[in-house]
């Protein structure tokens, strides 16, 4: 049986530190929590060291080995990127919202234009694209602009639940919607909004699709010095082609090598690199 390649211990060295998984480098105020992900490109929300890549919920514990217990509600370091979660989709200064495959994900707003080339849906190909429901939500909101999930259930006439998360997650999918606020009183309700309204130029700039996986494997590899078999896959909601085919592309200018299938490392070593 052929072993399954491991990452080995300088590339975990080399993530602790760019992922901010030790004591010393863990997130601890929303302005560590912007500047984490404006370094990594991407991150999850709350992924534990089940998943690879970086994650917020990682950070926040400053431990690589972090797992999310069961009950979360009474855990303080779950509730920390809770907090910190809803100050930055408050702030808005980087992008947030459940990409692919349902992935609540950060972006960095120079990563926006390549998550938008592989997952994006353009204006003239919604009607073929979304859902019925998601184009009725779209209408409300580009009346409005900003509404509340009540609002927008009424003013859309998706008024049943399920079909409503259905469509939202269609829409945040499609980077067409994300949340702008979170409100907890008198009762949790989320704001939504068009993502262009935050981020107008990054959605509307043309990327075509090889320079995005480029880009996109570009910045997992920096964080994690080496990858192996599926990590961007399951970091991204990418395929594993096209995973694949991003990790290819650095090889071919340089800035990677693949000393085996499935296998890729940054060029530098990683040594000079931290």
């Amino acid at each position: 049986m052929r072993k399954h390649p491991t990452v080995p211990e300088t590339a975990e060295e080399h993530r602790d530190l760019h992922w901010k998984r030790t004591g010393t480098h863990q997130i601890r105020t929303v302005a560590d929590a912007e500047l984490f992900v404006n370094e990594v490109g991407f991150a999850a929300c709350l992924t534990d060291a089940r998943r690879p890549g970086p994650s917020l919920y990682v950070g926040v514990c400053g431990r690589r080995d972090a797992v999310m217990p069961r009950n979360v509600q009474k855990d303080p370091e779950s509730s920390h990127t809770w907090q910190l979660k809803d100050e930055l989709v408050r702030r808005g200064n980087v992008y947030y919202a459940k990409l692919a495959k349902g992935r609540a994900m950060f972006l960095a707003p120079r990563m926006v234009p390549y998550f938008h080339a592989i997952w994006g849906i353009r204006r003239r190909a919604e009607q073929n694209e979304l859902s019925p429901d998601a184009r009725a939500l779209l209408r409300a909101l580009r009346k409005e602009w900003e509404l509340g999930t009540a609002d927008l259930r009424a003013d859309s006439g998706v008024t049943d639940r399920k079909r409503f998360l259905r469509a939202v997650d269609e829409l945040q999918a499609a980077m067409l919607v994300m949340p702008g606020q979170v409100v907890y009183a008198p009762k949790l309700t989320y704001i939504w909004t068009l993502g262009v309204g935050r981020f107008p130029e990054e959605l509307t700039s043309r990327v075509n699709r090889a320079t995005a996986l480029l880009e996109i494997a570009r910045a997992f590899l920096a964080g994690a010095g080496v990858t192996i078999p599926g990590e961007l896959a399951r970091s991204t909601g990418l395929s594993r082609t096209d995973a694949g085919l991003g990790n290819h592309a650095l090889c071919a200018e340089g800035y990677a090598v693949s000393p085996r299938r499935g296998v890729y490392h940054l060029t530098t070593p990683l040594d000079t690199l931290d």
